[in-house]
């Protein structure tokens, strides 16, 4: 596993879901956060992708489910 730019994904959060970068933090998850929905995921996506140049598989879209598990996903491309 590579080490990724943790601020560089932070300020993906922060931009997709709206949110103060203080609320960035392993902790945060989908199903604990009002503002990450399921629109607010694929904006998510397209924000990582967009940040990282890659493009994530279904499977690590759908497994996104917060943003530890965002830094494993993203760590793999």
């Amino acid at each position: 596993m590579t080490e990724i730019n943790t601020d560089k994904l932070a300020e993906a959060f922060v931009s997709a879901l709206a949110i103060d970068a203080a609320e960035v933090t392993d902790e945060l998850a989908y199903s604990q956060h009002p503002k990450w929905d399921s629109t607010a995921h694929m904006v998510l996506v397209a924000e990582i992708e967009a940040a990282f140049d890659i493009m994530l598989d279904t499977d690590d879209i759908i497994d996104m489910s917060s943003f530890a598990k965002a830094k494993e996903i993203v760590a793999k491309y």
